[in-house]
C-alpha cells in the first residue's frame, strides 16, 4: 500500500517550532529525532532537514581557523615571555634579586713592583683611601623619603662638608648617570681617592651609618726616584727622566673600561704610559672574589665564600739606576750651561739588546699623574713648547746627520762599490751644473779612503759612494734605502714601551706622490750624508751602532729582563732577540769599526781619546732648519776591543756634535769606567 492513499487531500501540516520536543501537534519523535503521526495506521517516516539546518547555523565553522590562530599566537607570546624572563634575562633578574641580600665583592690584588737590574725598587705601592657609591643602596631623595628618615640629600651634604674639593652638584651629576634598579646600579661609582688621613677617618665613622657609601683602603703608585743634587754649586732635580720609562697609572676611563672588560671597575687605576701601560697585564694581577651577605644598609654582614687575589708580577729591568741618573745629571749640567732644554740618550748592551739607560729631557713628575693631576698642571704640560710628556728617545724623529755615514759605507763595501783601499779627492765638494754640494771643511780633506771619511766626516767621499760622480757609479737611492732598512731604519725596533716612532726612509715614489716632484741627484747626495727627508729615532741609532760593536747582529732593544712573582720567583726570563745577523760581512764590519776608532784617535771625537779605556765613535751635525741651530749627535761604543756598552747622545739645537754631546759622552764614560 502506498503512502499516497493515507494522505487526505489538502491536508496541511503545522510548522514544527521545536523538533526535539517529545510530542508536538500530533506527532511523536523517535530516538532518531524523526517525526511520525500517532493516528496513522502505519509509521510514516519524515526527515527533519529543517532542524539540522538550524543546528548548523548556531556555530560558524569557517571562523574556527581564526580562533585557533589567535589561541596559538597568545600561547606563543606567553611561552616567549616566560623564556625571555627565565632564560635570556634570568641571570639579570637573579642577580638583582640576590643583590638585595648576597653580593660578590672584588678583592683587589697588589700591583707588581718594578726594579732596576740590581733589584732596586723604582716604584712602590702606598696606602690610598678611596670613596665610592653603590647606587642601589642609597636612600631616596627627601620628597620620597618618610618623615625623619635618612635621605640622599643628607649623605650628599655630609660628604661635601668633609670633602671640600667635591661639591654637591658634582655628586648629583655622578648619580644621574645611573638608572636606579638596573644591574648597573649595583656597580660602584667613583667619588674621590687620595683622601688624606683625617678626612678619611671622618668619612669612615659617618659611612658606617650611610647606606651605599663605601670607603676602601686600596693602594696607589708612587715613584720615589727624583732627588735634589748640587752640581757646580747649582741645585737640580735628578731622576725625573725615569718618568718616560716607567710611565704612570691613572683612573680608568670609559673607553678603557669597555676595552678591558670585567677585570676592571670604574673606580680602578690602570697603566697609562711607559712600562706601566705596556706591561699592564703582568703588573695588575688577578682579582679575588668575596661572597658576602649584606644588611639593610648594604654593609657586609658575613662572608659566605672567598677566593684570594693573585698579586701582580714584578718586573726586573735591564736598566741601571746609577747609570740613568748620572747620564741625566750630565745632560742637565751641560744643557743648562747653554740654556738648552731638549735632549735624549740611549745606552745599550750591544751584545744582547738590553737598554741600560734612556734619558729624555725635559721630563715630568709622574707622581702628579698617579695622585690625580690638576687641570691647570695638565694644561701646562700639554701647552709647553718643549713637550715634557714626549719621550724623545723613542718617539723623536730627527735627521741622523753624519751618524748615517757608517751605514752608507757598510752598504758600499758590501756591494763592492768600494773596497777598503778605495780613495777619492776631497777638494771642498762636488759641482753638478749650477749646484754645488760642499764639504764641511773649506778646501776639502785631500785624498780620502773610507776610514778617513768616517773619522773626519768627509762629505765628498759619501757623495761619491752614495750618488756617484762622473764615471763612478754609487749605490743609488734604491740601494741606500735597502741598506737603511737592513739596519732598522723606517720601522719600529719593537722595544717594550708604547709611543715608539718608525722614522722614515724617503724614496722616489714617495717624493713623486707627496711632493709632486722628481728625484734629483742632489736628493741622493743629501740622503748619503744623513740629511734631507730621512728621519731616525735615537733608539734606532743606538741599535745600528750596536751592529758594529758586536760584529754584525741587530738586536731588538728591550727594557725588561725578568718577570718575577710577588715572592721573587722567576716567572719568565726575557731572552735576547736577534732581528738580523750576518747581513754585512765581518771584514766590512771591521773596516767601519776601524774608521770609528780613528774618529777617536785623530778625528772629530778626539776628546774621548783622553780616557783610560778605548772607545769608538761617530759624531754628527744634523741640519733641520734654516732659522735654528743644527742638532748635535754622537754615537759609539766602548771598550773598543770588547764592547760593554753602545751609546747615542742627541742635544737638539746643540750645534756641532763634537762639542756639547762629546763633553757629555766623555764625562759619562769616565765615570762609568773609572768610578762606577
Amino acid at each position: 500500500m502506498g503512502l499516497k492513499s493515507y494522505l487526505k487531500p489538502n491536508n496541511k501540516y503545522e510548522k514544527i517550532s521545536n523538533p526535539f520536543s517529545i510530542q508536538q501537534n500530533g506527532f511523536k519523535t523517535d530516538k532518531h529525532n524523526s517525526l511520525y503521526r500517532t493516528e496513522w495506521s502505519e509509521d510514516v517516516f519524515i526527515s527533519d532537514n529543517n532542524g539540522r539546518e538550524i543546528l548548523g547555523k548556531s556555530f560558524d565553522f569557517k571562523k574556527l581557523p581564526i580562533i585557533l590562530f589567535f589561541l596559538f599566537l597568545s600561547l606563543t607570546l606567553l611561552i616567549g615571555k616566560v623564556a625571555w624572563l627565565q632564560v635570556v634575562k634570568g641571570d639579570y633578574y637573579y642577580k638583582i634579586a640576590e643583590g638585595n641580600r648576597i653580593r660578590v665583592h672584588r678583592i683587589e690584588p697588589k700591583r707588581g713592583i718594578v726594579y732596576d737590574r740590581n733589584k732596586t725598587p723604582l716604584v712602590r705601592n702606598a696606602a690610598n683611601f678611596k670613596l665610592y657609591f653603590i647606587p642601589i643602596d642609597l636612600p631616596p631623595k627627601r620628597e620620597k623619603a618618610k618623615a625623619g628618615e635618612l635621605c640622599l640629600e643628607d649623605i650628599v651634604g655630609g660628604i661635601s662638608e668633609i670633602l671640600k674639593e667635591v661639591g654637591e652638584k658634582d655628586l648629583y651629576e655622578k648619580l644621574d648617570t645611573v638608572k636606579m634598579g638596573s644591574l648597573e646600579s649595583y656597580s660602584p661609582i667613583f667619588v674621590l681617592d687620595n683622601i688624606d688621613y683625617e678626612k678619611a677617618m671622618s668619612l669612615y665613622l659617618k659611612s658606617s651609618q650611610w647606606p651605599g657609601v663605601i670607603l676602601s683602603n686600596s693602594s696607589r703608585r708612587e715613584y720615589p726616584n727624583a732627588t735634589k743634587v748640587v752640581v757646580d754649586d747649582k741645585e737640580m732635580m735628578v731622576g725625573l727622566s725615569l718618568s718616560h720609562i716607567l710611565g704612570y697609572t691613572g683612573k680608568i676611563n670609559d673607553t678603557e673600561l669597555k676595552k678591558y672588560g670585567e677585570e676592571y671597575q670604574p673606580i680602578d687605576y690602570i697603566g697609562k704610559m711607559g712600562l706601566e701601560y705596556f706591561w699592564e697585564n703582568e703588573l695588575k694581577g688577578v682579582n679575588g672574589k668575596k661572597q658576602i651577605e649584606v644588611d639593610a644598609l648594604g654593609k657586609e654582614k658575613k662572608i659566605i665564600g672567598q677566593v684570594d687575589a693573585a698579586d701582580g708580577h714584578g718586573l726586573v729591568l735591564s736598566l741601571d739606576l746609577p747609570m740613568q741618573t748620572k747620564l741625566e745629571e750630565l745632560f742637565l749640567k751641560y744643557m743648562g750651561e747653554r740654556k738648552l732644554t731638549k735632549g735624549s740618550a740611549v745606552v745599550m748592551n750591544p751584545n744582547n739588546g738590553e737598554v741600560l739607560a734612556m734619558v729624555s729631557l725635559p721630563a715630568f713628575d709622574n707622581n702628579l699623574f698617579a695622585h690625580g693631576i690638576s687641570q691647570a698642571d695638565y694644561s701646562g704640560y700639554l701647552t709647553a713648547e718643549d713637550r715634557p710628556l714626549f719621550n724623545r728617545a723613542i718617539g723623536g724623529e730627527f735627521p741622523p746627520g753624519s751618524t748615517f755615514k757608517m751605514v752608507l759605507a757598510a752598504g758600499a763595501l758590501q756591494e763592492r762599490i768600494i773596497s777598503e783601499g778605495t780613495k777619492f779627492l776631497s777638494n771642498g765638494g762636488l759641482r753638478i751644473s749650477q749646484w754645488f754640494f760642499p764639504d764641511w771643511k773649506g778646501g776639502g780633506h785631500g785624498i780620502t779612503d773610507v776610514k778617513k771619511a768616517i773619522a773626519e766626516s768627509v762629505n765628498t767621499f759619501f757623495y761619491y759612494i752614495g750618488g756617484g760622480y762622473n764615471d763612478f757609479v754609487g749605490l743609488g737611492v734604491d740601494k741606500i734605502g735597502e741598506y737603511a732598512d737592513k739596519f732598522g731604519f723606517g720601522k719600529q725596533t719593537g722595544i717594550d714601551l708604547n709611543g715608539e716612532a718608525s722614522g722614515f726612509i724617503p724614496t722616489k715614489e714617495w717624493k713623486a706622490e707627496v711632493k709632486n716632484e722628481s728625484w734629483y741627484i742632489g736628493d741622493t747626495y743629501h740622503l748619503s750624508i744623513g740629511q734631507g727627508d730621512m728621519l731616525v729615532t735615537p733608539l734606532q741609532v743606538a741599535a745600528y751602532t750596536s751592529v758594529f760593536a758586536n760584529g754584525g747582529s741587530l738586536y731588538r732593544p728591550h727594557l725588561v729582563n725578568q718577570i718575577i712573582s710577588h715572592e721573587n720567583d722567576v716567572v719568565n726570563e726575557i731572552q735576547p732577540e736577534v732581528v738580523r745577523k750576518d747581513f754585512i760581512d765581518s771584514v766590512n764590519i771591521n773596516v767601519i769599526r776601524e774608521g770609528m776608532r780613528q774618529t777617536v784617535t785623530n778625528g772629530s771625537a778626539r776628546r774621548l781619546g783622553t780616557l783610560k779605556k778605548t772607545s769608538a765613535a761617530k759624531t754628527g751635525t744634523a741640519q733641520w732648519s734654516t732659522k735654528k741651530d743644527p742638532h748635535a749627535w754622537v754615537t759609539g761604543f766602548a771598550p773598543y776591543e770588547n764592547p760593554e756598552i753602545a751609546f747615542v747622545l742627541l742635544v737638539e739645537e746643540g750645534k756641532e756634535g763634537s762639542v756639547i754631546t762629546m763633553s757629555i759622552a766623555h764625562d759619562f764614560l769616565e765615570w762609568y769606567f773609572e768610578k762606577y
